[in-house]
């Protein structure tokens, strides 16, 4: 699988988890030039604690929204 943005492929493996429809990709599958850390945090009853990335890609900024996956 790939994830998207603006043309840009911003992660890529064959190792995805779906949870309740959303492609959840493996940490070393993000091309780290386009995935900035970020300090919020959230937590779920089931799923735990999540961290969270700024994507950034050729100067503008993706919402979840955006992000296309495809095979």
């Amino acid at each position: 699988m790939k994830a998207v943005w603006n043309g840009v492929v911003i992660a890529e493996s064959d190792d995805t988890v779906v949870v309740e429809g959303n492609h959840y990709f493996p940490v070393a599958a993000l091309r780290r030039e386009y995935v900035l850390p970020s300090d919020t945090l959230s937590t779920c009853h089931w799923k735990g604690v999540a961290s969270y990335y700024t994507l950034q890609v050729n100067g503008r900024v993706a919402f979840w929204k955006g992000v296309r996956v495809e095979p």
